[in-house]
């Protein structure tokens, strides 16, 4: 007994009893909601980018990399569900789970942005200096100054900072990172000055 691409319900023969959908009907439905669910994945995803960049968290790059991740698992996933139903193969867990990651970039990007937004505490000043300086290149563009890390059991931390501080700021020079706690507990920079 397999169940049905559409509603999920357990069916006997091609025609399922509770929406009345056939297999090869359901299939293009189950299709059609992909397309539909991938697209507001694919929304979040691209609201993300702004909002990390509005109030960058310390650990941009884990969350960067965890957010690809996602991208990657969940375009897989799908791909990897259309096969199946074209085969005829059971996929219901598999709907399940790509149905669950669909929310988590809205959910991580309105986390940074409430994060950020709401903070109201007042900034930590921490001096330090710059040991490098990395530029990613592409569509986002992003700058970061790598300097001493001032929190305990790291040795570096990576600071994104605007084109211009970017060109200001050179190895060896010190500077003063203005850190926000962040309402949600994720330390986000506010910008980078000279002492």
């Amino acid at each position: 007994m397999t169940r049905c691409l559409n509603c999920g319900a357990e069916r006997a023969a091609d025609q399922c009893l509770a929406c009345g959908l056939t297999s090869a009907a359901a299939e293009v439905i189950l299709r059609g909601r992909l397309v539909r669910r991938t697209a507001w994945f694919l929304a979040g995803a691209v609201l993300f980018v702004p909002v990390s960049q509005a109030f960058p968290p310390l650990e941009l790059d884990s969350i960067l990399i965890f957010v690809g991740l996602l991208f990657f698992a969940v375009l897989g996933l799908g791909l990897w569900m259309i096969q199946r139903a074209r085969s005829k193969q059971e996929i219901e867990v598999l709907k399940r789970i790509y149905f669950g990651f669909l929310p988590l970039p809205w959910i991580l990007a309105a986390l940074l942005f409430v994060n950020g937004r709401l903070d109201t505490g007042p900034p930590q000043l921490q001096t330090t200096s710059v040991v490098g300086k990395f530029r990613m290149p592409g569509a986002l563009r992003t700058q970061r100054l790598i300097v001493i890390s001032w929190r305990a059991g790291r040795r570096f931390e990576r600071v994104m900072v605007a084109r211009d501080d970017y060109d200001r700021f050179q190895v060896g020079d010190a500077v003063v990172v203005q850190v926000e706690k962040g309402v949600a507990g994720i330390p986000w920079v506010y910008g980078v000055y000279r002492p």
